[in-house]
Order: C-alpha cells, then structure tokens, then sequence
C-alpha cells in the first residue's frame, strides 16, 4: 500500500523542489488560511483570508490539471480513474466558488457555501496525499519528480486565481485558454475589484484608451 506524502520527510519526498514537496507545502498552507477565516470575525480581514484561499486553490489546481494530472495519467496505471475523480472536485469547487464571488459578505447562503467549499478542499487534499500522489511517487524517479516539481511550478506563477466553470478542466483546452483567464484575474486582484462585471468595465476603458493611443501615433506618423 503506498504511504501518504503527509507523514514523509521532505527527502522522502524527492527534495524540496519535488512536485510532492511543492503541493504539500500548498496544501499546508490552503489549511491554514482556512483555519484563520473560520477564526476571525473582522468582515474586512476575513474577506482578505477568503481572496488569499481562492487565488492559492485556483492557481494550484490549475497547475495540477495543466502539469500533474497528465503526467499521472501517463505513468500510473489507474491513473485515469484517479485524476478523474479530484477532477470533479476541483469542478463541484469551482461552481461553489463562482457563486461565492457572486453572493455579498455576511449572506447566509454564502458563508454554507464558504463552509461546503472548504469541506471539498480539505477532501481533496486527502485525496491526493493519500491516494493519487503516492501512487505518483511509485511510478517515477526522483529526478522526474523534481522536473515535474519546476514544470508545476511555472504554470502555477502565470496561471488564473478565480473560478471559471466552463473551462475544461484538461488539456489543451484550460491551457489554451489559461493565458487570457490569467490576464483578466490578475488584473482583478491588481486593482482589488471584486466584481467581474466592474473588471470588465475596467478592460474595456483600457483598452479603449490604448486603441485611441494608436490611432493618435498613426496619425502622427502620416503627417511626417
């Protein structure tokens, strides 16, 4: 029976940059915050909490759907049926967090999907330290992991940090449309706004603007 990744030295695990090492610093992380949210009772700060969860959940997992997943897929022989199923956790967690984002602080609606939401995540977390990345660590050496570790790694830095329910959660789907989901999320948390439709608003001003910046410098070059 392969042993958890919770209870295994950070050696064990295939050094510090291993894929193994990396979500498990994450998944350690995602419990924390969580903990402080349930923990606070300041609206303010516990909305910030609630943004520093989403963004580190939806950033990792999309990492793992871009990098991991497929990697598990290739090499462990029930790979598919594995990934399958934190893939349908990672998709019931997002529709849970879209309309999160939707619903204003203080709604009881909102804090039981808060709480079901945090439920899931802690689910999957089990998951996969207890069942699909020890699997992982059987099927490939070390040095691979540590591969998959650096490759995880820089999908994550560039990846999108809010829900987005219809994109797919496999590749080359969510990696075709990662790059954009990314810029418009990035954006959002930048500027603090909340509400998609407000980031829209935003992007679209910008955008006019940078249009309206063209056409002067157009216009410019033809007088000369």
């Amino acid at each position: 029976m392969p042993r958890t990744i919770k209870d295994q030295t950070v050696e064990q695990l295939g050094g510090r940059s291993s894929v193994l090492a990396r979500q498990r610093r994450e998944h350690v992380e995602m419990d924390r915050l969580m903990d402080q949210y349930r923990a606070l009772d300041d609206g303010p700060r516990r909305e910030q909490v609630l943004k520093q969860v989403v963004q580190l959940v939806f950033s990792h997992a999309f990492a793992e759907e871009t990098v991991l997943w497929p990697a598990v897929r290739r090499s462990v022989p029930d790979g598919e049926e594995l990934t399958a199923r934190v893939e349908e956790e990672h998709q019931q967690i997002n529709d849970l967090v879209a309309d999160i984002e939707r619903l204003p602080p203080g709604d009881p609606e909102r804090e039981d999907k808060v709480r079901r939401a945090f439920e899931l995540i802690r689910q999957d977390i089990r998951d996969e330290e207890d069942l699909l990345l020890p699997r992982l660590q059987e099927a490939v050496d070390p040095p691979r992991l540590r591969g998959l570790g650096t490759a995880w790694e820089a999908v994550r830095q560039t990846a999108p940090t809010h829900p987005h329910p219809v994109v797919p959660r496999r590749p080359p789907g969510n990696a075709l449309l990662g790059v954009p989901l990314s810029v418009y999320d990035r954006v959002r948390d930048a500027l603090g706004l909340g509400s998609p439709a407000v980031v829209r608003k935003v992007l679209t001003g910008l955008a006019g603007v940078l249009v309206a910046a063209l056409a002067a410098v157009a216009v410019r070059r033809k007088r000369h």
